[in-house]
């Protein structure tokens, strides 16, 4: 039966159509926001897939270019690879909505989100969102939903709730808060150095519009919702872990865990698992899920000496970071290098310069945004943690990793104007345990300064974790977490700023919700530890920018011309700006309006690309010294090129004080010669003479 459903969300209308379409889906929601609209479904296998120990969750967000109508870009023309935006999206809907599944679910679920039409103040990623978390809820898949998301912006001081995509593109803060209907369970943002305290109010502004929209997701729910259907449990038996307990004994598990060495304590594991796989040789049924059960029993070893006993595994303070450490050049030649090193998580960022021209072009449903000056890449192999495996590019992590540090830094950056550089950094995980995307931070601000970018300020990253009890008020916050940390714990909360305030945060959380204590505690943490990485490792290291780019980075001489003058720099076919680049090996870009970009590393060659430029672009008067080359030889005189292009005549009579009568007499072609202007003769050409330069 075909229902719709609305409400009044931030000044516009949202209308959720069930029943419309989609039908033979778990759950489908067709959303409309504004005349953004987008079809959200949920669908899940009928039974657990094999062999897996984790639960299958996939989440898309299909971008189709017919929504802006636009035809995609390229040969195929067609959608394909999702864009670096799609995966993003991808994992802001996945964060909030895993948690809310039962932890021993093992059937494989599709949460998929189709833009079909995107309306510039409603922002489809926000539509999609709402969709995913709707058709999950109203679909008979297990889901202890519903959860909702609102996006924040700040434009002149003033907090705005779900902005425009221009409000949003141009504003101070990019924030968006997903919420259950008592916590908050999910936070993501970029930000121009937002103060703490304006960020918490940020956040629980969003979470009290969350608990309207869970109001009516409920609303909706009661009346098409279907009853959630039964499954296969996949959790392990109490009885297996009572006799794994007089086997290995806490204490002896405790003992197996708690090491500062990540692979002691992993080759500890391995002793445990096979004294227990000795102990139920016999038992099929035990072994085929003793590597879940091992686990469960560290992580519930690891929460307990955390919470009760205030112990962590590696013997650190709550709030105590972990030994650091900070390079810079370590890797000769490129532009820029720096290593930051947090004790077994080892990051090194290389920083590469180029003309703006090597700006990445992006082609997507947001109008405004068609280039990309500034690109982070994060890589992690698999070496990083001691493990084989073939690279088949960068997954969704890596890419989301490599966002979050591009956003950490946009706000420091110089502008185009003060630096017409376009900039690229990659971050290569050399070792890894646990909070890598937050070291790349503190690596690459070094890395960029290092190379001479400058920076405004100097950024730095911490993530901090969560181990929660039976209540709201039992739980134990921890500063810096390493990989078991992360993996046992309950969140992984990171924020990255400069000493005035954040410029990105991401939080990802395995329980249904955050406490507004835990989040102020969080973030102050994340405060206190920045700045003491700031003060007391990376600047120490590397106090300011360096004032000029190194040896071998590129120089960029920028002017202004007359766009008028364009076509004559350029020349027929590009004949005249290509003889420049062809005498000097620069790189040349010219802007619609005007502006020269000259790239090279010859300093000398630069400026000579420059003056001839100038020469080009100049209306010579009379009296006006130049030099140049002869080209041309005529019975009446000759012909001087001054610049590519550009050529003068000297009469016969104007070349030697004294009478002549064979141009050749003094002059041969490739002569290099002084003249003076003379004006424009009568058929409009420049006019030199040679024998009356002073």
């Amino acid at each position: 039966m075909y229902k719709s459903f609305s409400m009044e969300l931030a000044g516009r209308t949202l209308t959720v159509d069930v029943g419309r379409v989609g039908a033979q889906a778990n759950g489908c929601a067709f959303m409309h926001y504004g005349d953004t609209t987008v079809l959200s479904t949920a669908t899940a296998s009928e039974k657990p897939r094999d062999g897996i120990d984790f639960f299958p969750l996939s989440v898309e967000y299909e971008e189709k270019f017919y929504s802006v109508g636009k035809i995609p870009g390229g040969f195929n023309k067609r959608e394909g690879k999702a864009s670096e935006n799609a995966v993003l999206t991808s994992r802001v809907i996945d964060r909030p909505m895993r948690p809310l599944f039962p932890k021993d679910y093992r059937n494989d679920v599709t949460l998929n989100n189709m833009v079909m039409s995107v309306d510039p103040e409603c922002r489809p990623e926000l539509t999609a969102m709402l969709g995913a978390a709707i058709s999950t809820s109203i679909s008979d898949i297990p889901f202890d939903g519903p959860c909702a998301m609102t996006q924040m912006g700040l434009v002149d001081g003033e907090l705005i709730v779900n902005p425009s995509q221009a409000q949003w593109d141009k504003g101070d803060l990019q924030l968006t808060v997903a919420s259950t209907r008592e916590k908050v369970i999910m936070i993501e943002a970029g930000a121009n150095e937002v103060k703490e305290e304006v960020m918490i109010d940020a956040i629980y502004k969003c979470h009290a519009i969350n608990l309207e929209i869970i109001k009516f997701i409920d609303q909706i729910v009661a009346e098409v919702g279907k009853p959630k259907h039964s499954y296969e449990s996949c959790a392990v038996p109490e009885e297996l872990f009572a006799k794994m307990k007089e086997i290995v004994t806490p204490e002896e598990m405790e003992a197996a865990v708690f090491t500062d060495v990540k692979q002691v304590r992993e080759e500890n594991i391995r002793q445990v698992t096979a004294k227990l796989e000795e102990a139920f040789a016999d038992n099929e049924e035990w072994l085929a899920i003793l590597p879940e059960a091992v686990y469960q029993y560290q992580k519930k070893t690891v929460r307990k000496m955390i919470l009760k006993d205030h112990k962590r595994p590696d013997g650190r303070a709550i709030d105590q970071i972990r030994p650091l450490a900070a390079e810079v050049d370590i890797i000769p030649r490129v532009h820029g290098s720096a290593m930051f090193t947090r004790g077994q998580t080892q990051i090194c960022t290389v920083t590469t310069l180029a003309p703006l021209s090597e700006m990445q072009k992006v082609d997507g449903l947001d109008e405004n945004i068609t280039s990309k000056r500034y690109m982070h890449h994060y890589n992690f192999p698999s070496y990083s943690v001691g493990e084989t495996k073939v690279s088949r590019g960068p997954g969704r992590r890596e890419i989301g990793h490599g966002a979050l540090a591009e956003k950490a830094l946009v706000p420091v950056l110089p502008s185009e104007e003060d630096f017409p550089y376009a900039i690229r950094t990659v971050s290569e995980t050399f070792e890894s345990n646990g909070s890598t995307s937050q070291a790349s931070i503190c690596a690459s601000t070094m890395s960029l300064m290092a190379a001479g970018v400058p920076i405004k300020k100097p950024v730095a990253g911490i993530s901090c974790g969560l181990v929660t009890g039976e209540t709201d008020d039992d739980y134990i916050v921890l500063t810096d977490i390493q990989g078991l940390e992360d993996f046992f714990g309950d969140m992984d909360f990171k924020v990255a700023g400069t000493f005035d305030g954040i410029t990105a945060i991401q939080m990802d959380i395995k329980i249904h919700g955050l406490t507004r204590p835990i989040v102020e505690e969080a973030i102050a943490r994340t405060r206190a530890a920045r700045e003491y990485i700031l003060r007391e490792i990376m600047l120490p290291c590397i106090g300011e920018p360096r004032p000029t780019v190194g040896e071998y980075a590129p120089k960029i001489i920028s002017m202004q011309i007359d766009p008028q003058k364009i076509g004559d720099v350029v020349g027929q076919r590009g004949k005249t700006i290509n003889t420049i680049i062809e005498r000097t090996g620069v790189k040349i870009d010219i802007t619609d309006d005007g502006n020269v970009s000259i790239c090279g590393t010859d300093q000398k060659m630069m400026d000579k690309a420059k003056k001839l430029i100038e020469i080009i672009v100049t209306d010579f008067e009379a009296g006006q010294v130049l030099e140049g080359d002869v080209v041309s030889i005529k019975e009446f005189g000759a012909f001087i090129e001054f610049a590519p292009g550009k050529e003068g005549m000297v009469h016969i009579s104007k070349i030697a004080k004294e009478r002549i009568d064979r141009v050749e007499d003094v002059l041969t072609l490739g002569d290099h010669v002084k003249v003076v202007c003379l004006g424009k003769d009568k058929m409009g050409r420049m006019s030199f003479s040679i024998k009356d330069v002073k």
